[in-house]
């Protein structure tokens, strides 16, 4: 990839994008602090998750003097890779949990409300209450939706008759209260086609279950079942034999091309539809309790949007993360079509990539910065030990630290320490206040 160098002139970028430039000469006659036009902004960003508050803190560390507005309308905000552990045990509900407000960065104006439509050729977006607001340059980070009503049944038995799920917080701490009182029976353990948030996670809820069985002596009496939708444990290969070793320890049975597409609550009854060859069928199994991860897709506002790719996702260069078709558009995290796991991990080196990037966009640069597909799912294989798949685009492996400290192909209690101690105060009081510790962004390199 070749690209300007970092100090290129306004007349450069005219070869890059005449959006840019036009962008370029109109910006120095806003005013770029705070009290801009609350329709107007220099900078727009959809959703107020990981990666929005991420990227805004990012920003505003770089240049306090731009003017940005942060889209979301939740209340609450969730850590959400803490929810394997609270349905594991490991830790409250609560301690995944803050207020929204506490976390928009002071100089980012909030607006509580939903993104209706775009019009990127107008540089503007439309909410669901009626505003109308601008921007030079727009982050769409809405996060992906799980689509539980995809499964017949689910949405009404969600939370009772054995039905639950750690991709809800208000679920994770009944999957500990079903593992806790389930002495013997049937446990199943599903997961949908990709693409979905943390790969590693259905089969992470299973592994602590199966562990707490194991300590309590009763694994010996519940069939323990993992029904994929895919043909393989994980997608990455080197990370499979350590985790094949803890299938077996646990005498868990697989089921590959196998989709849950019905849950019968009340009778505890699933239905899957299996491959066999070219045949599929539908076969069902009984349970006591079973643990459901949903398809996931992209919002419906970016489905229908002219953002969208194919796919419905943000479709952006996997590389820049700017938009394949608008240069002011860029997007990240699990709303945007990179082929990477989506993980809060990946947000973490996606973050400082757009907010460098973002800004040059602003001066009507081009972008300077690449992301190489980076993504971290730590496998918590028993309580107390993980497996720290850390890989990039292909599954090319890009281990954080040296394989004498943590060989990430292994169980290790180190990397437990990392997810149960260390993670959660770098998520809360590092990445969404703009520190971007281990995460600095990788500069393009100039020719």
């Amino acid at each position: 990839m070749t690209n300007k160098p970092k100090n290129a002139t306004l007349a450069d970028a005219v070869s890059v994008s005449p959006q840019l430039t036009e962008m370029a000469q109109t910006a120095s006659e806003k005013n770029p602090s705070p009290s801009a036009s609350a329709s107007r902004f220099n900078f727009v960003i959809v959703g107020g998750g990981t990666a929005g508050i991420a990227t805004a803190a990012s920003m505003l560390k770089r240049d306090r003097n731009i003017s940005l507005a942060i889209i979301d309308p939740a209340d609450d905000h969730y850590y959400q890779p803490g929810w394997t552990m609270v349905g594991g045990g490991a830790f409250s509900a609560e301690y995944t949990h803050r207020k929204e407000k506490d976390l928009i960065p002071a100089r980012a104006q909030w607006i509580k409300s939903v993104v209706s439509s775009f019009d990127p050729n107008n540089n503007s977006l439309l909410t669901a209450d009626g505003q109308e607001i601008g921007y030079d340059v727009l982050i769409v980070c809405p996060g992906i939706k799980l689509d539980w009503a995809a499964i017949d049944g689910l949405p009404e038995t969600l939370g009772k008759n054995g039905v639950t799920s750690n991709y809800r917080f208000d679920l994770a701490p009944y999957t500990y209260r079903l593992v806790k009182e389930l002495a013997r029976g049937t446990a199943l353990f599903t997961q949908p086609p990709m693409p979905i948030k943390c790969a590693g996670a259905p089969q992470k809820a299973m592994y602590l279950s199966c562990s707490k069985w194991e300590k309590e002596g009763v694994l010996a009496n519940i069939d323990v079942q993992f029904h994929n939708s895919g043909a393989v444990l994980f997608g990455v290969k080197e990370y499979v034999p350590a985790l094949m070793e803890y299938i077996e320890r646990y005498h868990a049975h697989l089921n590959f091309e196998s989709t849950l597409v019905a849950v019968d609550g009340e009778a505890k009854i699933a239905t899957f539809e299996q491959k066999h060859g070219e045949e599929t069928k539908r076969v069902e199994v009984a349970f006591d309790m079973i643990h459901v991860v949903p398809p996931q897709v992209a919002p419906d506002f970016i489905r229908s949007s002219p953002l969208a790719a194919e796919n419905g996702f943000v479709d952006v260069d996997p590389a820049t993360l700017r938009h394949s078709k608008y240069a002011n558009i860029f997007s990240l995290g699990d709303a945007c079509s990179t082929p990477n796991a989506k993980t809060m991990a990946a947000v973490r080196k996606q973050a400082p990539v757009v907010a460098v990037n973002a800004l040059a966009a602003l001066a009507g640069k081009p972008p300077i910065a690449d992301y190489d597909g980076y993504g971290s799912c730590p496998l918590t294989v028993e309580h107390g030990k993980v497996v720290l798949a850390e890989f990039g685009y292909g599954g090319k492996l890009l281990p954080s630290f040296s394989n004498w400290l943590i060989d990430g192909t292994r169980p290790s209690r180190l990397s437990w320490l990392l997810k149960d101690k260390i993670l959660p105060p770098v998520y809360w009081h590092g990445m969404l206040k703009g520190r971007e510790w281990m995460a600095k962004p990788h500069r393009i390199d100039s020719h």
